[in-house]
């Protein structure tokens, strides 16, 4: 089920990224005094009453301005609120209303999204004089919150995830397989979405950056339905130029959180990328499952064991994706595209496996007889029970004496021996370590 998005938007200097900031507990964005600072979108993962929800932080909207980043920013802005489940529009509860207030609130009721008004820096319980003029912007009751004081957050939290869609649009009874294509501009991803489709549904073109948005194509394969994503390229901030392409990253995000697998596309002419390997942490951290599709294969020179060479690159350069299968395609030569289909296909299969929990005991137990767990100054690790918990991805709770003991690498150990035993190929597993006392829902 993807996560729900919340963007925070209003005009310059009101006080965004320093809410931003407070709500996912770090400094994300910068906070200057100064308005303008925030000029890209800034996007983070947080989470209230047990709901997990992605928040981009914007830079400030001047509806009038003609200054060009100013403009810019007021339609990277107008691309997050298109994106959002839930807009929250913060105002300077010092300042009153102002003419640019005004314009954003009619630019927000445009959008028919659910829009919550919150008048941010009042920083004590007695509301300013003219705080009851937040009501002529039309959006229902503002909020008075002090971001800075950390006042009021969690009323105005609690109003965002009531808005939020119950279950997002029922996607989890939905049975149809979501592919999505990531990688960086001009990698053919456009064009393998054509291939697959058999019609031209995407534009394709050799300029780099041609999709602007993530596209869905609906079609059937092997009796199945499947609906494919297509996104803008993801390209190194420093080659970002374009207003609109900034925020093609974000869509790139929102189509990985509501896919099932990616297709990691790159280019077999330049191998593994810096690029790659960040676009590739984006769908791992997210739990997706995971394909890296090498396409333009048919341009690589081939001697002896060319692919096996590439491979053991690909593996040295991602190596937190071990359990990633490699699919070496030609798009332009149609070279493999039935092997995308096919593992893209057990991939989304093997996200949503169960292992009983029985089984999973006898491994482990055999495992730790295996390989001895970690000790500290005569402590050893015990791990009392597993159980499988979750699927998409595959989620094991662990219970055991110390979490402290459970080294990085005996937690890799484990990974490993599961995944011996039991595939879940191209899909990311986690683990949840408890310790006796520990509520339900803590760790």
């Amino acid at each position: 089920m993807s996560k729900p998005i919340l963007a925070v938007v209003g005009r310059p200097n009101v006080g965004k990224s320093t809410f931003f900031n407070k709500v996912l507990g770090k400094r994300v964005s910068i906070v200057e005094d100064t308005p303008g600072v925030t000029r890209d979108r800034i996007y983070g993962e947080a989470e209230w009453r047990g709901i997990s929800f992605l928040m981009i932080d914007t830079g400030g909207i001047e509806p009038a301005s003609e200054d060009v980043i100013l403009s810019q920013m007021r339609e990277q802005a107008e691309i997050a609120m298109e994106t959002a489940d839930v807009i929250l529009f913060l105002v300077d509860g010092k300042d009153g209303v102002t003419a640019s207030d005004r314009d954003v609130a009619s630019m927000l009721m445009r959008t028919g999204k659910q829009v919550i008004l919150a008048a941010n820096k009042i920083d004590t319980a007695k509301l300013p004089d003219d705080y009851y003029d937040f009501y002529e912007l039309g959006l229902g009751d503002p909020v008075a919150i002090s971001a800075v004081n950390m006042l009021g957050l969690g009323d105005l939290l609690d109003l965002v995830v009531e808005r939020f869609p119950v279950g997002t649009d029922g996607e989890e009874d939905d049975e149809r397989i979501r592919i999505a294509m990531i990688g960086k501009p001009n990698v053919g991803k456009s064009s393998l979405v054509n291939a697959m489709v058999g019609e031209n549904r995407v534009i394709v073109s050799e300029i780099a950056g041609t999709t602007r948005d993530s596209i869905d194509t609906n079609f059937m394969w092997n009796d199945q339905e499947y609906v494919l994503i297509d996104t803008a390229g993801i390209r190194r901030k420093s080659k970002v130029t374009g207003d609109i392409e900034r925020y093609s990253v974000i869509r790139a995000i929102a189509a990985i959180e509501r896919s099932d697998v990616c297709l990691l596309m790159m280019d077999a002419t330049e191998g593994v990328t810096d690029q790659d390997k960040k676009i590739a942490g984006l769908a791992h951290e997210s739990g997706k499952g995971i394909v890296i599709v090498v396409n333009k294969w048919d341009l690589v020179e081939k001697e002896t064991n060319t692919m096996e060479h590439y491979k053991k690159e690909i593996r040295r350069d991602l190596a937190y994706l071990p359990y990633a299968p490699i699919v070496f395609i030609s798009v332009l030569q149609k070279q493999r595209l039935q092997k995308v289909m096919e593992t893209a296909t057990m991939v989304a299969m093997e996200r949503t496996k169960r292992i009983s929990t029985g089984q999973l005991n006898n491994l482990i137990t055999d495992a730790t007889m295996m390989k001895q767990p970690p000790s500290d100054k005569g402590r050893h690790l015990k791990i009392y029970y597993v159980t499988q918990v979750g699927v998409k991805p595959p989620l094991f709770s662990f219970q055991i004496n110390s979490r402290e003991l459970m080294h990085f690498s005996y937690s890799r150990y484990l990974e490993n021996k599961i995944r011996e035993g039991y595939g879940f190929v191209g899909t990311p597993i986690k683990f949840v370590f408890r310790e006796k006392g520990d509520k339900e829902n803590g760790v």
